[in-house]
């Protein structure tokens, strides 16, 4: 890691791995969804849209700090993107509880409790990997393997493409559930993005 001489903002450690956390909170909240009945979704949109509130919080909290810093400590325009693909992931989740909700979808396709599987576990994995960008020790297995996770859940996501166009659906039902599954998808490719931009922040720190 560089030598520095200068002191650095160090409380954008704690500020990313809090909505690190809150992605962790929101993955579960999306694996509860899975199992709960259509008058329970209701509770648990509500719950998840509280805890994307939070997350836009976390972002501007994020964003005011690296506004009023002098010194930060990684580059700015990183600081910038790891906080906007960290917001990124909780929007989608939300928008994904969401549309089940207003479109009042009575069963999901099987292969979309694999989609939040794999959600859950990116969630777990980046809430563990944010401490360590203090130090920037033990990242590689993290960005690693988040990167083998979204290639899971392009071929997840592909199975459901080909599920959903099978004749099982009409067409209006086809519509809705390939919104919900298509933005499931954008959740991990927002995930692989963080992962992307921790990387870059660790080959810059070396």
């Amino acid at each position: 890691m560089r030598f520095r001489l200068t002191p650095r903002e160090t409380s954008f450690y704690d500020m990313f791995a809090a909505s690190a956390d809150n992605i962790v909170t929101g993955s579960k909240l999306l694996m509860e969804l899975l199992g709960a009945d259509t008058p329970a979704r209701g509770e648990i949109a509500e719950r998840m849209r509280a805890a994307e509130h939070a997350g836009d919080d976390a972002t501007h909290a994020i964003f005011h700090q690296l506004n009023s810093s002098f010194i930060t400590p990684f580059d700015r325009e990183d600081i910038y993107s790891l906080a906007s693909s960290l917001d990124d992931i909780m929007d989608f989740m939300e928008e994904a509880v969401d549309l089940v909700v207003l479109y009042k979808v009575e069963e999901l396709p099987k292969g979309v409790d694999q989609q939040i599987e794999v959600l859950v576990r990116a969630a777990e994995l980046t809430a563990e990997a944010m401490p360590n960008l203090r130090t920037m020790d033990n990242l590689t297995e993290y960005w690693i393997e988040v990167n083998r996770l979204e290639n899971q859940a392009d071929q997840i996501h592909r199975k459901l493409l080909a599920h959903l166009f099978s004749g099982k659906y009409d067409a209006i039902e086809v519509l809705k559930l390939k919104q919900i599954v298509d933005v499931l998808e954008e959740a991990a490719d927002a995930f692989e993005h963080v992962a992307n931009t921790v990387e870059t922040i660790a080959v810059k720190e070396s």
